[in-house]
């Protein structure tokens, strides 16, 4: 029998020996692979512009964008046109997610409240955001209040639809227990819901922002005084395609980190609630 336990101990042990090698090279592989593939495209990049089979006025090369970066980050330009659009971004992310949150708690919650207000949502969530800029221009003109309201709009349905589908989501016994302790309304947001949703509303809050980023960058190049969007439309029309490619790759590095916070942060959540 002791035998039998030391072998079966041997074994777990190079069990989990193995497995734990096996996670170590499949993540080193990943860093690898994650590094690699930019450059590739890079290189790939700058031998189609060396040899020249687009001209250069179409592919700009890639040492040309990176001169270009360093020019708009000393003088200021690029911090001016990325702090703009960064603002107009999280103002509005913040009202939007604030609004659609309490819309979507109520929403859930309160069946009179869903009765007054399920037609009137489901009507403006079906409006595609880009029929509502002539409306918007004409009514608020192309300044601030323009492109914050649709950021709120690109913001607001998305974190609603999370948050209504997370409170349906809540497990009954969590109900039944604050029924039996006759929880306050701020003790049920405090110990209910607000726990049990906060998973799932960190994706809709994901979504919501990366939505967001995108919508307003496009927005910018149709009608704003700065942001990263009007910084290349500028670019466009002085035909300085390098300008554009540094709008785009800050556009694609800004929206990867946005997005790699949340989704970080919805991994800590998803498996503190695990533990729980």
């Amino acid at each position: 029998m002791k035998v039998f336990v030391k072998h079966q101990s041997i074994f777990l042990q190079e069990y989990a020996s193995n497995t734990w090698i096996k996670r170590f090279k499949y993540h080193h592989v990943y860093i690898l692979i994650s590094i690699l593939s930019p450059i590739l495209f890079f290189l790939a990049w700058y031998l189609v512009a060396k040899y020249q089979l687009f001209p250069p006025q179409i592919l700009v090369p890639p040492q040309n964008v990176w001169h270009t970066f360093i020019y708009l980050l000393q003088s200021g330009e690029l911090k001016l046109h990325l702090g703009d659009s960064l603002y107009r971004l999280f103002f509005g992310f913040s009202i939007g997610a604030l609004s659609g949150i309490i819309f979507g708690i109520l929403y859930a919650a309160n069946q009179q409240f869903r009765d007054y207000f399920s037609v009137l949502f489901n009507i403006l969530y079906q409006i595609p955001i880009f029929v509502l800029i002539p409306i918007f221009i004409l009514i608020f003109g192309i300044g601030e209040v323009f492109k914050i309201l649709l950021i709120i709009k690109a913001c607001f349905f998305p974190i609603a639809l999370a948050t209504m589908d997370a409170v349906k989501n809540i497990p009954k016994q969590y109900i039944e227990l604050g029924k039996i302790y006759q929880l306050s309304g701020r003790s049920w947001l405090k110990f209910i819901i607000f726990p049990s949703i906060l998973p799932p509303l960190i994706s809709g809050l994901r979504i919501a922002l990366g939505r967001a980023w995108l919508i307003l960058v496009a927005v910018e190049l149709l009608a704003a005084g700065t942001g990263i969007g009007q910084m290349m439309e500028l670019g466009r029309q002085m035909l300085r395609l390098d300008i554009v490619m540094v709008g785009v790759f800050i556009t694609g590095i800004v929206g990867f980190i946005l997005d790699k916070s949340l989704r970080m942060i919805e991994q800590h959540l998803l498996k503190h609630s695990q533990r729980a």
